[in-house]
């Protein structure tokens, strides 16, 4: 039998599997390649689309044209102007070397080198934000910066940004490094309604930028990160630490030696201005100012702004303010905040200090503090929103939770009471017991639904205003609670409009509806009233109804009354930028008074309305709970031992 031969397999030659191996990656590489060549090539195509544009921007630039902005109330009384009649137009070798170089050393260092763009700088930017994981750092150089001061507005999208490229190159090549830093420097906004470098040394040193020292260049170029937040006049320790962060900046960049730095410890004295007149309604425009150029972009003509300040109210409210100052000094007290609004978010009122002359700093809207018992409508709207009822009982009794051991105000204690009595009465241990019984971070999620942009500590302390929170925030989320759940973000800017009548801008209501039911809106709103009518906000009792709560933190170191009506919402806060004790002010004495004459003012002429809604959501709301008062009354319980507490 003939033995069968079995064959082998056939071979293939290493060259050809070699070559098989290789083909998926090969073909990888060739469609990267190829989608690569195509996306350039979209890209060339769209930058040629957005490029046809151009000509016609470029016609715009005017380096040495000086602009001004009218600000307009709403019954169309001009409030103040910004620029135009400011500074001189200065250029740059007119100023010292070491003014220049502060800017340079913080805005662009490669500004003499670059081509218009800074590939280094975007790759280090890029880099940066990578390891924070956020935006810390841009990458634009100083003629992207002017090429968007110029001709474009803040949009943020890829037309905009490949628009600022070229144009960023028709500069470089049509003018001079000198010329185009010169532009910078006299166009660039500086806080304090001062647009150019001559016009801020004015502003904050009463001098020509042709004389500023190296101190005062790097306070001044310092600004240009954040011009609110670092001015002088606003907040004199930021100021501080960001001029000696630019001295840095400085001596790094090989422009000043480290020993210079060392000699700046002490801040430059900024120019006070003549204090005859308060001022206050500086704080409503110059929180608007910081708006406009992120809504509108460069500003390269004169502007009208509207805005929703009624100028007459804000006199009004400012001579209640100043009437007080007396009293206010006597009792320890430095400063004080006024807020006022309508259900439609817009701020007729603004006060952010004593004296706008004195202070720039806006303590309406950039001062956090801890809000005290201003803070606790937000634990009991939660609670009536899980189902609690005003009349359920909890105990008012000595609470320790951990190292945390709150304590009632004169440090009495009435056993067990009404939700609605801890409330009127301010009682602090059953707000304690409360936010452990419905969640902090129930609470927290609540608070933030209302208006509350600021973290909030999720810690049992937050029932009493532990953490800090600013009173534009406060008198927004209070706003909410009247609305019965209707969140509108307080504004001011109505429309922007250029001296010849184009609009640039026009307010969008944003108004949102929460999705919560009125019924905790009008049960807190009822014992809020009952507040003013007989607890700790008696101060603020007005002939007409009007619901709103009491604030005081430990020491005396803050005191607050916020509160409502059916056509205004109103804040007020008093106290020490330095947080030192006041002299026994509590929410109900002094912020209580002036939230009461400040609103009777408000109303002058107008009749008192039911708050809360029609007539017949308030008598559906009391009906109900007369009901309650029939029904079996319930202790809430309190046992949260497995809660995980953060005093």
């Amino acid at each position: 039998m003939a033995k069968r031969r079995l064959s082998a397999p056939a071979r293939k030659s290493k060259k050809n599997t070699k070559k098989q191996a290789q083909n998926p990656i090969w073909s990888l590489f060739k469609l990267g390649l190829v989608l690569c060549i195509w996306a350039g090539f979209a890209l060339g195509l769209l930058t040629l689309w957005y490029a046809k544009d151009l000509p016609s921007i470029a016609k715009q630039a005017d380096f040495e044209r000086k602009t001004s902005i009218t600000f307009l109330d709403r019954h169309g009384e001009i409030i103040t102007r910004y620029g135009g009649l400011q500074g001189d137009y200065i250029a740059v070798f007119d100023l010292k070397p070491y003014t220049v170089h502060a800017i340079l050393a913080t805005e662009d260092r490669r500004f003499y080198s670059h081509f218009g763009i800074d590939p280094i700088g975007i790759l280090r930017a890029a880099f940066n934000n990578l390891i924070a994981g956020k935006t810390v750092q841009g990458g634009s150089t100083l003629t992207q910066q002017l090429a968007k001061n110029l001709f474009l507005s803040h949009e943020r999208s890829l037309k905009r940004k490949i628009q600022e490229v070229l144009l960023a190159f028709w500069l470089e090549k049509n003018f001079t490094k000198d010329e185009i830093l010169t532009a910078y420097v006299n166009r660039v906004y500086f806080g304090s309604g001062a647009y150019g470098i001559d016009a801020a040394a004015r502003t904050y040193f009463n001098k020509s930028a042709r004389d500023l020292t190296l101190e005062e260049s790097a306070l001044i170029a310092g600004l240009l990160k954040a011009p609110s937040r670092y001015s002088p006049q606003n907040n004199p320790t930021l100021a501080k630490q960001r001029t000696q962060t630019v001295l840095m900046a400085m001596a790094d960049a090989g422009y000043i030696t480290q020993e210079d730095t060392k000699r700046t410890l002490s801040l430059p004295t900024p120019f006070s201005k003549p204090k005859e007149n308060l001022h206050t309604e500086r704080y409503f425009t110059d929180w608007l100012m910081d708006q406009i150029p992120e809504l509108i972009g460069g500003i390269n003509e004169n502007l009208t702004v509207t805005t929703t300040l009624d100028l007459s109210l804000q006199k009004k409210a400012e001579n209640i303010l100043a009437a007080k100052q007396t009293t206010m000094t006597e009792r320890q007290v430095e400063q004080a905040a006024i807020l006022l609004i309508n259900h439609e978010g817009e701020v007729l009122t603004m006060i952010g200090g004593s004296n706008y002359s004195k202070s720039q700093f806006n303590r309406a809207t950039q001062a956090k503090r801890q809000a005290g018992s201003a803070f606790k409508p937000f634990v009991y709207l939660t609670a009536f929103s899980q189902g609690y009822r005003p009349q359920d009982m909890i105990l008012d009794a000595p609470i320790t939770d951990g190292s945390y051991n709150p304590e009632n105000y004169k440090n009495s204690y009435a056993g067990e009471v009404t939700l609605s009595q801890t409330l009127i009465e301010s009682l602090n241990t059953p707000a304690v017991r409360l936010i452990k019984a419905v969640g902090i971070g129930n609470t927290v999620s609540l608070a933030h639904a209302l208006g509350i942009e600021s973290d909030l500590k999720v810690e049992p302390g937050l029932a009493l205003g532990s953490s800090e929170v600013t009173l534009s925030e406060m008198v927004e989320a209070y706003a909410t609670i009247a609305r019965k759940g209707k969140r509108i973000d307080n504004f001011g800017l109505v429309s922007i409009d250029t001296e010849d009548g184009k609009n640039l801008y026009t307010h969008k209501d944003r108004a949102r509806n929460l999705g919560f039911k009125s019924t905790p809106f009008l049960d807190l709103t009822s014992l809020m009233e009952n507040v003013i009518e007989a607890g700790t906000g008696k101060g603020a009792k007005l002939p007409f109804p009007a619901a709103g709560k009491t604030g005081t933190t430990q020491n005396y170191k803050d005191a607050w009354f916020i509160g409502f009506t059916s056509d205004y919402v109103a804040g007020i806060w008093m106290g020490n930028d330095n947080n030192t004790a006041m002299k026994g002010v509590t929410g109900g004495s002094l912020p209580a008074q002036l939230w009461r004459d400040t609103m009777r003012e408000a109303h002058a002429g107008q009749p008192g309305n039911l708050l809360g809604g029609s007539l017949i959501d308030r008598t559906q709301s009391l009906f109900r709970n007369i009901l309650d008062q029939f029904s079996e009354t319930e202790t809430i319980d309190t046992d949260n031992s497995d809660l995980n507490l953060n005093p």
